[in-house]
Parts: structure tokens; C-alpha cells; sequence
């Protein structure tokens, strides 16, 4: 089976690559060239935003692992500084997000492209990457894939309306398609740095100080693409870590800093360091676990 990995220059797609290449053939995408490590597998050139680019990168391809993207929101009022000195234009996440993504499933279809596997984000939220002053409003804890969504920024926004758009594409066409929500992303070389610089918390976190490990990312993705014709034609799943990266316990976070929360907690979670995003969904749908772990290199 022919396997198109986006993104291919981004840091996830090493991981995703390897886990997937003893059992299918691939082939990556991206705008630049992705790093010496993949270089033995045929590459596309290719730009999301280009509909021709993506039909070029759809020859014989039967599952897409999606996971191009602008990972932040270039057009927000305390970014943009950032973006225009990267040279990056204010609407890059906007159109690589949402029409680049669009385009990608309307060459898939063309193409009968049977399976997608998105990686999307817990930012579909709306609870980072704040404009206003008003406070996520936080239903309930730990928080999953029924909470409601508040996005205020672009980037936030791209990944909830992917999800919707992606369910379209399995509604009209029939493409099954799955969005995961990785959150904090974080190779070994990054989990040994919140190691060595683990201290005491100093305030509440709009992150919830959640994140996940590369390789288990690349897991997930590997099940939900072979567990397919098992589940629903569309699935969105929460994909993190099941503690936190801080050192005090998440009751002890939310006593100290957000204490309006605490009858908010679900009878029988949130104990010790859980993680204020739950995963049940994706584990009893496909048996994924989360293997990594920053706490035993403390």
C-alpha cells in the first residue's frame, strides 16, 4: 500500500516515516527538501496551496498521513512581528491550513484515496493562543473530545474547521478520514530539557501543560490508518500524554491557581500528574498507549 506522508520537512514526519516503513511504500511531500534521514525515500516537491502540486503528489497513493501545516497563527496581534521578520505573509495559516488542505482532498478524491489521517491539534479548543481577555471557559475536567471549542485565532480556528471539512469529504465521497489532536509535540531531546529545567509551577498554564511524545504520535497515526474499516467513516481523538509536564499533582495545580475548577474534576480522574486532556476514546478505539516518558529522566 502507497502511503503519501505531507509535511515531509516538518519534525514530526521522521517519526511518522519510521514508523511506518517496514510495511508500506511512501512517498513525502513538502516545500523544501525534508532532512538527510529520509532521503532514501522518493520525494515530491510541492506546495498545499498549489491544487496542481497536490494532484502531481497523488500517483498511486491510497492513505495519506496529513501532517503539513502552519503550526502557529502568523496574523495574531502579538505575532506578527515574528511572522513579517521570517518573512512569513499575515493569511499563511489561514491558506495553508484550510484551502491547502481543502485542495490536498480534492486531488484525493480525484486520486480514490481511500483512508486520511490528519494531525490536527488540542488547539481546536480555542484555550491558546488567546486574543481577547476572556478566559477559556472549561466545562469540565479532564477535558475530551465532547467539550465545547472557542477558537479566537486563525491557527486555533484552521484546526477545528479542518475537522469539519475533512468530515465533509467522508460524508460526500466516502474517505475515511481521522483527526488526531496532538498536544506539545516533544521529541526525546525535548524531554530531557523539561527534565533538567523542571521546577516548581509559578502560575496557571492556558496550556494545561500538556504534551506528547513524538514517537507516540507516529504510533497513533500508524493505528488509526490500520484500524480504518473498524471505525466510523470520520473520528476526531484527543492525542497527549497521560500526565502533565509539571511536578506538582494536577489537584495541586488547580488548589493553587484555579480553584473555581475543582467541582469541575470527573469522579475517578485526575489523580497524581493526570492530564487535564483525556484519551480514552483513542485507546479503547484502537488500543494506542503513551510510552514516552520526561519524568524518568528526572
Amino acid at each position: 500500500m502507497k502511503v503519501l506522508v505531507t509535511g515531509a520537512s516538518g519534525r514530526l514526519a521522521g517519526y511518522v516515516v519510521r514508523e511506518l516503513a517496514d510495511k508500506y511504500e511512501l512517498v513525502l511531500t513538502s516545500r523544501r527538501k525534508p532532512p538527510e534521514e529520509l532521503s532514501d525515500y522518493p520525494w515530491v516537491q510541492g506546495d498545499l496551496v498549489n491544487f496542481q502540486d497536490c494532484q502531481k503528489m497523488m500517483e498511486g497513493v491510497e492513505v495519506i498521513q496529513h501532517l503539513g501545516a502552519q503550526p502557529w497563527p502568523v496574523d495574531h496581534p502579538n505575532m506578527r512581528d515574528r511572522a513579517e521578520e521570517q518573512g512569513i505573509p499575515f493569511d499563511a495559516t489561514f491558506k495553508t491550513n484550510m484551502l491547502g488542505t481543502y485542495y490536498l482532498m480534492q486531488a484525493a478524491v480525484e486520486a480514490n484515496v481511500k483512508i486520511v489521517v490528519m494531525a490536527g491539534s488540542n488547539c481546536a479548543l480555542g484555550h491558546g493562543f488567546r486574543i481577547s481577555k476572556d478566559q477559556f471557559p472549561i466545562h469540565f475536567l479532564p477535558i475530551n473530545e465532547k467539550h465545547p471549542s472557542y477558537p479566537e485565532d486563525s491557527y486555533s480556528y484552521s484546526k477545528k474547521a479542518g475537522e469539519d471539512l475533512l468530515a465533509s469529504f467522508s460524508r460526500g465521497y466516502g474517505i475515511r478520514t481521522y483527526i488526531t489532536r496532538p498536544a506539545g509535540i516533544t521529541p526525546p531531546e525535548r524531554r530531557q530539557k523539561m527534565a533538567d529545567n523542571a521546577s516548581p509551577t509559578g502560575g496557571w498554564s492556558d496550556w494545561m501543560w500538556c504534551w506528547v511524545g513524538s514517537e507516540d504520535v507516529a504510533s497513533a497515526h500508524r493505528l488509526l490508518m490500520e484500524a480504518s474499516s473498524d471505525l466510523p467513516h470520520h473520528d476526531v481523538y484527543f492525542l497527549n500524554s497521560d500526565d502533565t509536564t509539571a511536578l506538582e499533582t494536577s489537584r495541586e495545580l488547580v488548589e493553587k491557581f484555579k480553584p473555581e475548577l475543582l467541582p469541575l474534576f470527573k469522579a475517578g480522574y485526575m489523580k497524581g500528574n493526570d492530564s487535564f486532556l483525556n484519551c480514552d476514546k483513542l485507546k479503547k478505539a484502537v488500543g494506542w498507549e503513551h510510552k514516552t516518558s520526561w519524568r524518568d529522566l528526572l
